[in-house]
């Protein structure tokens, strides 16, 4: 086999790499040396933005294959058939992290998953709990700079984290799991997914129904106390990385069932609670768990920057048959995601072919033009602008889903107050579903990150969401604040 010759950006052999060129043996560099030059340039820009939140993941390419008949539902394309099988990129993450923060953490986990299906990109992006920590995309920069180092020592606070949480009643439900025994996933196999936001389906015939995803992972739930992910995490900041990378190599293939709660569009304005607030879950007995297929990984990227780094996640990216409900903060990440990857990447970051459609022969069609790294920028034979006389892309006039006009919403929760319509209600149900253990360990959790807290209005603030969730419960972490206070 002839040997390959290492050549410049430009495509010119190199002749030496190991020696840069100078004036004279000792002497000083010549700039001539553009070798050298464009290899130094080159590496002080080898770095990309980090993402503000899920800075720190890992990924992986698989399959979707739909098990069960949901054509009642939807009308997308990628669920029509049982035994369908639609190729897919996952990217899991940390929340609040950098990108050389630890994986065994407390902290939710991204999972953000990519269908390539063929009638285009299908990204649902969601997180291994079913509710969240505010339900108000306004709120998210404030909330986000609570969680992140601190201006002035550089590190998370326990004042910073646990003051936004006294002024955010609504976080009781999040931080209830974020503190319980799910709250340091073992390994990303071991635990499950869910699209967390409620979406839209809407069936041939037009008909629009509101859907909860729910993944739920084969490999069984398993989780690390404390203790366990201080010690992992000392061992090993890239346990989570290693764990996923190494049994995929072993052909230990991880896999999800996928599950969905379905609510006929016309229930939303008239159901006991806001079914478009992030911080609550819909109970299972009001809308089971219907299954719809399994997401099943085998194959590792081969380049964690070019696949994992750049790869670009936005919820607005729907298919036929699949769209927005009015659900606030996925109405705001409709926006804020793909906006933070043409800051991150480019835009012409759908390019790259971890994010290209395969869809279309030759990636996307549309009027897009120029920016940074264009490569498919029309010319000769398309025109750039929409009409036109000379047979270019044109709309189907056929929307993805049914305007909210059809669906029966009317902008408006309809639905009378009542107790189990609050912050807390969902938060206290939650916690009295957890075992005596369960409970120890949550309350132990807890108590904490609030104990280091220095204001003593902050701490009462937390202490009431916790009260007004369960009385046993804001009495028990009470205790073990004032106790781990009084040491």
């Amino acid at each position: 086999m002839s040997k390959r010759v290492l050549t410049t950006e430009s495509g010119a052999p190199v002749a030496d790499n190991q020696n840069s060129a100078s004036a004279g043996l000792g002497g000083p560099l010549l700039l001539q040396d553009q070798h050298l030059l464009e290899k130094l340039a080159r590496f002080n820009r080898e770095r990309i933005p980090e993402r503000v939140v899920h800075a720190r993941g890992s990924g992986a390419y698989g399959y979707f294959e739909v098990t069960d008949d949901v054509t009642g539902f939807t009308h997308a394309d990628f669920l029509s058939t049982v035994g369908k099988r639609t190729e897919t990129f996952i990217r899991f993450s940390t929340v609040a992290d950098s990108l050389g923060g630890a994986d065994a953490v407390r902290d939710p986990r991204g999972f953000a998953l990519k269908f390539y299906t063929e009638e285009g990109n299908y990204d649902l992006v969601g997180n291994n709990t079913p509710v969240f920590f505010i339900k108000d995309p306004i709120k998210f920069p404030d909330f986000i700079h609570s969680q992140k180092r601190d201006p002035f020592t550089g590190k998370q606070e326990p004042d910073n984290v646990w003051d936004f949480w006294a002024h955010a009643p609504e976080a009781t439900h999040q931080v209830t799991w974020l503190m319980g025994d799910r709250g340091i996933p073992a390994s990303y196999r071991h635990m499950n997914g869910y699209g967390s936001h409620t979406y839209q389906w809407t069936n041939a015939a037009g008909e629009a129904f509101f859907v909860k995803y729910h993944f739920k992972t084969n490999q069984g739930v398993r989780s690390l106390s404390a203790e366990q992910g201080a010690e992992l995490a000392g061992k090993d900041a890239n346990s989570h990385q290693t764990d996923l990378l190494q049994a995929i190599e072993r052909g230990v293939n991880p896999s999800w069932t996928l599950y969905v709660q379905v609510m006929p569009a016309a229930e939303a304005a008239d159901y006991r609670f806001n079914p478009f607030d992030l911080t609550k879950v819909w109970p299972h007995s009001d809308y089971p768990l219907q299954r719809v297929g399994r997401l099943v990984l085998d194959r590792n990227p081969d380049n964690v920057f070019a696949e994992v780094e750049q790869a670009a996640f936005s919820p607005n990216n729907f298919v036929p048959g699949i769209g927005a409900s009015p659900d606030k903060m996925l109405q705001g990440r409709l926006f804020a995601y793909a906006d933070a990857q043409r800051y991150r990447v480019g835009i012409n970051h759908t390019l790259l072919p971890v994010n290209a459609p395969k869809a279309v022969v030759g990636g996307a069609v549309n009027y897009g033009r120029d920016g940074a790294m264009a490569t498919r920028n029309g010319g000769r034979a398309e025109k750039n602008y929409e009409p036109n006389s000379y047979q270019g892309p044109s709309q189907t006039d056929a929307a993805h889903a049914a305007p909210y006009a059809l669906t029966g919403w009317t902008g408006t929760h309809a639905a009378p107050a009542h107790v189990k319509d609050d912050d807390f209600f969902q938060a206290g149900e939650l916690y009295r579903l957890m075992s005596d253990d369960e409970k120890s360990r949550l309350i132990a959790n807890i108590a904490g990150g609030l104990s280091q807290v220095s204001r003593d209005d902050v701490i009462e603030k937390n202490l009431a969401h916790f009260h007004a969730a369960d009385t046993d419960y804001g009495k028990r972490v009470e205790e073990a604040v004032r106790a781990l206070r009084e040491d």
